[in-house]
């Protein structure tokens, strides 16, 4: 898996609430999935469409697969940059690639990937709908 490069990727901030953390004081392994989709759902608002206007339109994405790869603990009042970029577009599928970087030092703490399906209203795979690939056109692509 290669990593998000930070010219090419959406860069979204989150803090590291303390119900985020486990007994160890560190964020629990599960949060990570969570800002993976925050910082997907965030890169494609910010080129121009919600989650909530493709499901209007009647398509899901869900997730096909997951990966984490913990590298560094985040912890209680951390600033997490969650930098999401397209890894891939395939014919009924994308990819997107993470990095979770502690802001104030630059730390790489976690890198991930999400992989993704189009169903259309009748839960079939479908190919991109032509104005979300329109949409993806516009992402930067490493």
């Amino acid at each position: 898996m290669s990593c998000v490069r930070g010219g090419s990727a959406s860069r979204f901030v989150v803090r590291v609430r303390y119900a985020d953390t486990d007994q160890m004081g560190m964020a629990y392994h599960g949060n990570y999935m969570r800002w993976f989709e925050v910082g997907r759902t965030e890169m494609l608002r910010a080129r121009g469409m919600s989650y909530r206007e493709v499901e209007q339109a009647g398509f899901r994405m869900p997730v096909l697969e997951v990966r984490c790869r913990y590298l560094k603990p985040a912890r209680y009042d951390d600033e997490l940059a969650i930098e999401t970029a397209l890894a891939e577009l395939g014919r009924a599928s994308l990819r997107f690639e993470y990095r979770v970087v502690r802001q104030v030092d630059g730390e790489l703490l976690a890198r991930g990937m999400t992989k993704h399906c189009f169903l259309d209203p009748a839960g079939r795979p479908v190919r991109p709908p032509g104005f979300f690939a329109e949409l993806l056109e516009r992402v930067p692509r490493h």
